[in-house]
């Protein structure tokens, strides 16, 4: 059994002030997938490690943005450290964001990944679709290889139950018919939103406005995901949210499968 928890922590170094370390350790996953670390690789370095793991990375140029960082547990069988890590799309405009990174392991890919955020008044929308398409090639070409498992924040909410306001939000940055499309083709081309395996019901989010009481009130939104390919889909044993867990605007997912 492997156990996998994908978090988008805003800033890692705002997340070790609460209580990000103590998650590691308590949580006890053997892998973890962290997204928008915001960090540069020397200051990285002066963060704790967490003992019996070890550290994989993908940081931006541009200081203060994105950015990528896997922990893996030392050993054991589906777990003794990844055979490659590819740091990219092979795409300059996107790898110099630092937004895909795919670690191989013996039976299966694990892939940390943060998309684009469309923003306001959609000024990125094309370069997030564009985005998209070019990761759609690639999982598949690796979904030849060997199965895929997929973590990360994909910035949409898929369907209506995956937000608070969806009638209020039709229009916008991750809720747009071309996000929501796009996510329904990807997952028809062979991968499943492992979330919905196991909760058909909404008001189950992993992201909230800094607003005040917004986070209480459980306003929120989904865009953070465990996607598998379908090959593997019946070995996942679970796959959770966990929204009592603070020191980001989102809270982790986990997954659990059998390997």
């Amino acid at each position: 059994m492997v156990k996998i928890v994908s978090w988008n922590v805003n800033g890692i170094r705002s997340a070790a002030k609460n209580g990000f370390f103590d998650f590691i350790e308590k949580e006890s996953a053997d892998i973890y997938l962290f997204q928008e670390v915001k960090i540069s690789e020397y200051d990285l370095n002066l963060l704790p490690k967490p003992e019996g793991y070890y550290l994989y990375h993908f940081l931006p140029e541009k200081k203060g943005y994105a950015g990528l960082i896997a922990y893996c547990r030392g050993q054991s069988s589906a777990k003794d450290g990844p055979l490659q890590v590819t740091k990219g799309l092979e795409v300059e405009i996107f790898d110099l964001e630092a937004r895909v990174m795919a670690l191989e392991f013996n039976k299966f890919y694990l892939l940390n990944v943060y998309f684009p955020h469309s923003r306001r008044e959609l000024a990125r929308l094309d370069f997030k679709m564009k985005f998209n398409e070019v990761f759609l090639e690639y999982i598949n070409e690796l979904d030849k290889k060997k199965p895929v498992i997929i973590g990360g924040d994909f910035n949409v909410a898929h369907e209506a139950r995956d937000l608070a306001n969806p009638k209020s939000n039709e229009k916008n940055a991750g809720f747009t018919g071309e996000e929501r499309d796009w996510f329904s083709k990807f997952l028809e081309s062979g991968f499943t939103d492992t979330f919905r395996m196991f909760e058909e019901d909404g008001g189950h989010y992993t992201w909230w406005s800094n607003r005040p009481t917004v986070r209480e009130r459980n306003i929120g939104w989904r865009i953070d995901y465990f996607i598998v390919s379908n090959s593997i889909k019946d070995r996942v044993t679970d796959s959770k949210i966990l929204p009592d867990v603070y020191g980001s605007d989102h809270c982790p997912i986990s997954l659990e499968i059998d390997l």
